[in-house]
């Protein structure tokens, strides 16, 4: 079981709930042979002590990825539960404003939603591709106020301006 468990945390970024989950489920597959139940937690507890296991730098590494890529704040902390990140530090770890703008910024460029969309920078409203767009924004964790404001932004320069203004929001 320690050399599953060795190779799990070389290879993959993880949490202590990832890799209990991960080491009960080889288990099973396998068929434990033992004479007493295999002592999964002590080992996983082991592993967190030597530093092997980190859920706060795993937390942070996964939710700036994800925010990067333009996730939203809840799509970001449904992640991290499902990785077994505790409540406690998934809202530690909150992404402010500034951040929760900048990742729908990224989004809405990535996606080509609102005003990068379009070809000049302008964005005409068509209702139905605005509903469109906005559920996509939602879906991928963004909250309903944000999502209108890219959406409905006059132009790149005004989704940009609003997303800055967080930032200097933030310096206070």
């Amino acid at each position: 079981m320690g050399d599953l468990a060795v190779a799990y945390v070389a290879r993959f970024s993880t949490t202590a709930a990832k890799l209990e989950r991960y080491l009960r489920r080889k288990l099973r597959e396998r068929g434990w042979d033992g004479d007493d139940e295999p002592q999964v937690e002590a080992l996983v507890e082991r592993y967190v002590e030597l530093g092997y296991i980190d859920d706060e730098a795993f937390a942070r590494a996964r939710s700036g990825s994800l925010l990067r890529r333009g996730y939203g704040q809840r799509r970001v902390r449904e992640a991290l539960g499902e990785a077994g990140v505790a409540e406690e530090l998934r809202e530690r770890l909150r992404p402010g404003e500034g951040e929760t703008r900048r990742a729908a910024l990224a989004l809405a460029r990535r996606r080509r939603l609102g005003p990068f969309g379009s070809k000049d920078g302008t964005w005409p409203l068509d209702k139905p591709l605005r509903e469109k767009q906005i559920a996509a924004m939602l879906r991928a964790g963004h909250p309903l106020d944000n999502a209108r404001r890219i959406v409905d932004a006059a132009g790149v320069a005004e989704a940009e301006e609003w997303a800055a203004e967080a930032d200097g929001d933030e310096e206070l």
